[in-house]
């Protein structure tokens, strides 16, 4: 029987852009809603949709949101959106040797790292299609950086955001992503630790932590498992 025929850059590129193409939707309205609560927080349109553009982590935003909400300063909001965004120490170890390049070319190919790319472009052998990834992380920049616009220009006529249901997004969005990695017999169990840790730790610890520590569970299986091999 023959073997199939391994894709080229630009077809794996194109079809992670059908791929990402659903969690653009979901990105539009997460976005769309930052971009009406950042401004609700004394943001300008212009401050909320370069934010947006510029930072691209939507628990990152969200989190560093929430500080200056309550009045908390400018470090504190930045470290809020650090502990957030530590998940992503892990992905970029397991990502590093799939791309090609010395470390300044690999960093900048890493920028277009979100959590479902990673997650979509993970062939399962521990290592990565970059052009999958690159694709399935295009549509979610474009309706990221488009939602944040929106939500910053039109906030006001959308009212709460909560009443729309958009708070409830972000669980499903990384309920599902967690699911996926549970049908992987490799990775079940990591997925299973990191995540009940992470959910026993919200209610006792400050934001962020819960996916800090979540990050340390997913690096040390990672390092377990290149040992195994």
């Amino acid at each position: 029987m023959a073997e199939a025929e391994e894709e080229t850059p630009g077809e794996a590129f194109r079809r992670g852009v059908r791929l990402g193409v659903p969690f653009a939707i979901v990105g539009f309205f997460l976005s769309a809603s930052f971009g009406v609560l950042a401004r609700q927080a004394g943001f300008s349109v212009a401050q909320a949709s370069v934010t947006a553009m510029i930072v691209f982590a939507g628990s990152a935003q969200f989190a560093a949101l929430s500080v200056i909400t309550v009045g908390g300063g400018i470090p504190a909001a930045l470290t809020a959106g650090s502990l957030m965004n530590a998940r992503f120490l892990a992905m970029g170890i397991a990502l590093a040797p799939s791309l090609p390049g010395g470390a300044l070319r690999r960093a900048a190919q890493g920028q277009a790292v979100v959590d479902s790319s990673w997650a979509l472009a993970n062939r399962g052998d521990g290592t990565f299609d970059r052009w999958l990834l690159f694709g399935t992380t295009l549509p979610q920049y474009v309706t990221w950086t488009t939602g944040s616009v929106v939500g910053a220009v039109f906030g006001n006529a959308l009212g709460d955001t909560h009443r729309l249901g958009l708070d409830a997004i972000y669980p499903v969005f990384f309920l599902s992503l967690l699911i996926a990695e549970l049908r992987d017999a490799r990775s079940r169990w990591v997925a299973i630790g990191g995540g009940l840790l992470a959910l026993g730790l919200v209610p006792i610890s400050p934001p962020g932590v819960p996916i800090l520590a979540a990050s340390a569970v997913a690096l040390v299986g990672l390092v377990r498992r290149s040992r195994w091999r």
